[in-house]
């Protein structure tokens, strides 16, 4: 079940949770969120597999940097990903639902460090995520972009 969130104009990730198209477009919801710390699931559907029948990596990476994204926007100014790598551990299928959690590691000035782990229903580990963040000086959008916020 999705996590109701409240807006907080001074905690970004309560308002992407409002304006996020992507998350909806992948089916993506939050379980839980906390000021560094999210957890997001998404379910595997016949359109997110590859032609071997496997979830393709490209989903299961942006699962991990949706909820990096939504770990690292801790504030009111728009934290976005300067770089990030993925291992992937475990193949998974069509009617699996991957679980991420994103946790801060460490966060100093405009910077930060996140890891996020990826696991299958059975809580086996499907990929680890490390993400390296940097905190512009923008504020948040008004709406989603394309619809009167920034791109």
């Amino acid at each position: 079940m999705p996590l109701e969130t409240s807006r907080d104009t001074g905690w970004l990730a309560t308002i992407m949770a409002e304006t996020d198209r992507a998350k909806e477009a992948f089916g993506i919801e939050i379980a839980e969120l906390e000021r560094g710390r999210a957890v997001l699931t998404m379910p595997i559907t016949d359109a997110m597999v590859n032609g071997f029948g496997i979830t393709h990596g490209g989903l299961v990476f942006t699962l991990a940097d949706t909820a990096f994204a939504y770990a690292c926007n801790e504030d009111e100014h728009v934290t976005v990903a300067s770089g990030a790598d993925i291992t992937f551990a475990k193949a998974t299928r069509a009617g699996q639902t991957l679980t991420a959690t994103a946790e801060r590691r460490w966060r100093s000035g405009r910077n930060g460090l996140y890891d996020v782990t990826i696991v299958d229903e059975t809580g086996a580990t499907v990929a680890e995520f490390r993400g390296r963040s940097f905190t512009t000086n923008r504020t948040a959008p008004t709406g989603p972009a394309g619809a009167g916020g920034p791109a």
